[in-house]
This record gives C-alpha cells, structure tokens and sequence, in this order.
C-alpha cells in the first residue's frame, strides 16, 4: 500500500514526524514524503526535518512566499503530475494551512483516497483561513482522524458519516511524548541564561496580530508592560518579523528592556522555553494543545479557539480582548491563580499514529 504524506509548514513536520515512525513500522506501507515549500524560513523546515528525523523528501515543490491563492495554484500544478506519476493508494495531509486543503484537490481530482490528520476542528470564524481549509478538507477526506470529542462532534453535525470518523488521539502530543527527554537535555532555558518558571513567553503570527502597524504597536505595548512583570522571551516569527520592518518597529522591539526577541527556534528549543515558562502568551493552535499537556498556563490571544478541550479539560483560557489592561489583568489572574490539567485528555498518550496507520492498513480496498 503506497502512502504519500505532505508536508508545508512548522505544524506539519511535527505532526507526519509521528506518523513517519508509525508508518515505517508497518510492513506493509511503501511510504512517500512531499514537502511543498510552503515555509520558506530554513529554521522552520530544514532545522525540524534534523531534529525530527524526517527523511530527506521525495519531493520538493519550492513553493515559497506568496498569498495564500498563489500558493494554491502552484501547488496544484506542482504537485499534480507527480501524483499521477505515483498513483499513491492514499494521500495523508494534516492540519490546516494552504497545503493541507491545495494537495486535497490534487488527490480528489485524481480519485486518490485522502485521510486528514487533526480532522473536525472548529473556531466558529470564517474570517481565519485555516477555519475554510478545514471545513473544505473535512468534506472531501474519506479517512478523519480526531484528536478531541468536539471535532466527532462537529463532524457529524456537518454531515460526515460515522465511518468515515476515527477519535484516535493527537500526533501532536505523540512527538512531545517522544522528543521531551531531548529537549530536556538540550537545555536552551540554562544556555540563554532564563530562570526555569521565572519568564513569560510569547508567540504572535495571526495576521488578524501582525499585519498591520497599528496591532504591533499594541503587541509592542503590551510586552514592554508584561516585561515589568517577568522576563519576556519572545521567538520572532518571519511573518512578525518582516511585518516589524515594514512599519519601521523592529528595531524598537528588539531593543525592549526585559525582552529577549530570539530568531525561530527549533522544536528541540522551542519545547524546552514551553515547558519552563511561567506562562505562554500565543495567538497559536498547537502551543494551546502542548501547553496543555505539559500543565503550563497559557492565554491564547484570540477571540475563539477550534481546540476547546484545552480549555475544558487543560491550563488554557481565551482572551478576546486584546486591549492591554484587559490582558494584563487576565496575565496577572492567571500568574496569581494558575489553572492545572486535572485529568488526562483521552488518547493523548503517545500512540495516535500508531491508531492511524492501523485504520489505514484495515480500510476496506476500493
């Protein structure tokens, strides 16, 4: 049975570095990997594909920057002829970024049956573009595998046939399980010289943050704020970064006092500041889900998240507002009070691509 997965952006690498070892054990897959290009920043793709052990693609798109449409179109004639050439049994897409739903409509053109990692996931707002690329994906995927309740559930109010749905677990998690102990022994926290649970950390890279002047300036205001509070180490973005020197803010940021702005991190790096950090500020899906998992507080600055178990069961809470006393008063709530995991998430274990690649290996044959 041939497997084609696609790759296009940090999310993705971290998710089909689960599967890959998954699938690798199963005798009967010949597995294929297709990285599109889509993250053009080399610390957010060649840096993960060293520490994940991914292997070297099959194939490379090169599709780089671009608007989201661009980046459609290239992909669907990049990545057409090669699917033909190959004819996989299935193409495996996660997530919800450009590539996810352009590499869907390749495959379902060609009668190539597609199963969805991170399937059913729902913020309520169109105004996202991963919201659209995972309303469409979900409608033309005959596999779906979920990683929470809400997403069977959403699922099945859109219409999708229960066998079509499989509730198998995060991929996501699977690689934090796996890749903990090195992060551990990395140790980036001791080599930038931060205290362990003595800073905050920040993530921001949603347009709705970033793209325009007047948003980072907030964002510039409220660091400069919470830096009073704690130590802020904050991983710039390329998108962040680009957008910073566009408005002729970057060097005003990067000069705060009490701010430690680091280039991308790699996953090694990147998990060690999440795991010791007092608290995480993000406007981010996947550092909700880890975040989680590790029991760290985090305050997701958005106005709705499609990952809602995080805040049922986990330490996240959302943050609509992003006027900055409102976000300082919610930082210092949840600094003063900080909310635990109480229960384990079900089937956030480790092993959700080892369901996966038992699903595939038993779907009926065409």
């Amino acid at each position: 049975m041939k497997l084609i997965s696609i790759v296009g952006a940090r999310p993705n690498f971290v998710k089909v570095a689960a599967l890959h070892r998954a699938f690798r054990t199963e005798p009967a897959f010949d597995t294929k990997l297709i990285h599109t290009g889509q993250q053009y920043d080399a610390r957010m793709s060649a840096l993960f594909f060293a520490q994940l052990d991914l292997p070297r693609p099959d194939y490379y798109l090169g599709i780089g920057r671009g608007s989201p449409t661009r980046q459609t179109a290239d992909i669907l004639l990049r990545l057409e002829p090669i699917l033909v050439a190959e004819r996989p049994d299935w193409l495996v897409v996660v997530g919800d970024v450009t590539s996810t739903l352009a590499s869907v409509l390749v495959a379902v053109r060609l009668g190539i049956r597609v199963a969805h990692v991170e399937a059913g996931l729902r913020s309520g707002d169109r105004q996202m573009p991963e919201e659209i690329n995972r309303l469409l994906t979900d409608q033309l995927a005959d596999l779906l595998f979920v990683t929470e309740q809400s997403g069977v559930d959403n699922l099945r109010h859109e219409g999708i046939a229960d066998e079509a749905i499989r509730l198998v677990g995060n991929v996501m998690i699977d690689s934090l399980i796996h890749y903990r102990p090195q992060a551990t022994a990395l140790n980036t926290v001791g080599s930038l010289g931060l205290t362990p649970k003595g800073y905050l950390l920040l993530t921001m890279h949603r347009p709705a943050n970033v793209d325009s002047e007047a948003g980072l300036r907030t964002l510039i205001e409220l660091i400069t704020k919470l830096a009073e509070r704690q130590p802020v180490v904050f991983p710039l973005h390329p998108r962040t970064r680009t957008n910073a020197a566009r408005f002729g803010l970057l060097e005003r940021l990067t000069r705060l006092p009490g701010v430690m702005v680091l280039e991308p991190q790699g996953y090694l790096e990147f998990l060690n500041l999440l795991e010791q950090a007092t608290l995480v500020l993000t406007d981010s899906g996947g550092v909700q889900e880890e975040t989680t998992y590790l029991n760290v507080p985090c305050l997701t600055l958005r106005p709705s998240t499609e990952r809602p178990v995080t805040i049922a069961l986990g330490t996240n809470r959302l943050q609509p507002d992003m006027t900055i006393d409102n976000v300082l008063r919610a930082v210092d709530s949840l600094l003063a009070n900080p909310p635990e995991r109480t229960q384990a998430i079900p089937y956030w274990d480790g092993y959700a691509a080892t369901r996966i690649a038992a699903a595939i290996r038993r779907y009926p044959a065409p």
